[in-house]
């Protein structure tokens, strides 16, 4: 199915860029994956408007309610790639998705595992985007950080340039609904070593495995991740670089709230969201 817009988040930044584009009469569709950072949140009551102090789950349920009422299209998925094909096709496990423009608004990136090495070698035959180096590693033996569908499809992009892919668990059992025809390493992992680049993996049993590269994919892709593959520009810190009408310099795929990095309020993710989803409507329209 085709949208004008698809919004990968359902946070503050993308309800409120939804509400503009919505109103605008654009096809507007929303894929999120659980509330995100706002269940954590216990109480809020620094923003405009709030008589009460609210949870940030409550918040988010009203937002997510305003914007079905405006007719917004709401899917519950997990977003594994963005690609480009005359249009914007948005990759999740059950599902493509077509649309016109793009906003990422999925919140911050993810966490680096702490495992012994693993920043030492980054560029070094640690990467975080198999679309982005999988060309470096052509006939060699790579591995795949990570437990989830995430994981799984880097090591499908991966199996095609590769010599051997192997799924590193680090201690987590792999995700069983789908085919997984990798081999698979459970053992949790001591450190990363090599010399100018990555030679080897030590597993905490004292096993050795050798390896030339190893592509982290732990949990879901974050903002950074979706926006990498696609060729839009990340600041050193995991940020997603944007003008001041939140475009990336991918034309038409736009960025708001936590991903942009800045002070993390939920008042800057709306503004933020406002200004994406204003950008969208001129960007579309014309």
């Amino acid at each position: 199915m085709e949208y004008d817009v698809i919004i990968i988040g359902s946070g503050p930044a993308g309800i409120s860029a939804s509400l503009y584009t919505a109103r605008s009469n654009l096809k507007t569709l929303i894929i999120s994956k659980g509330i995100g950072i706002l269940q954590k949140v216990t109480k809020i009551d620094n923003y405009y408007g709030l008589e009460t102090t609210l949870t940030g789950e409550e918040l988010q349920e009203i937002g997510i309610n305003q914007a079905k009422k405006l007719g917004v299209e709401f899917e519950e998925d997990e977003v594994l790639k963005i690609d480009y094909e005359n249009s914007f096709i948005v990759e999740t496990i059950n599902s493509k998705y077509k649309a016109k423009a793009v906003i990422i608004a999925t919140g911050t990136s993810r966490k680096t595992p702490k495992i012994n090495g693993i920043k030492e070698y980054e560029g070094k035959g640690v990467s975080y985007c198999a679309t982005c180096d999988a060309f470096f590693f052509r006939g060699k033996d790579v591995a795949v950080l990570g437990a989830k569908e995430y994981a799984l499809h880097e090591a499908e992009e991966l199996k095609r340039v590769a010599n051997s892919v192997t799924i590193l668990t680090n201690g987590e059992e792999v995700v069983q609904n789908r085919s997984n025809e990798f081999c698979v390493e459970e053992k949790r992992i001591k450190e990363l070593r090599g010399g100018e680049s990555i030679e080897e993996i030590h597993f905490e049993d004292n096993t050795i495995k050798k390896i030339d590269g190893v592509f982290v994919a732990i949990g879901t892709a974050s903002s950074s991740d979706l926006a990498r593959k696609i060729g839009a520009r990340i600041d050193e810190k995991g940020n997603i670089l944007v003008n001041e009408n939140m475009s990336t310099n991918v034309p038409n795929l736009y960025a708001c709230g936590d991903c942009t990095g800045g002070i993390l309020q939920i008042a800057k993710a709306v503004y933020e969201g406002m200004v994406a989803g204003m950008s969208v409507i001129k960007s579309v329209k014309k």
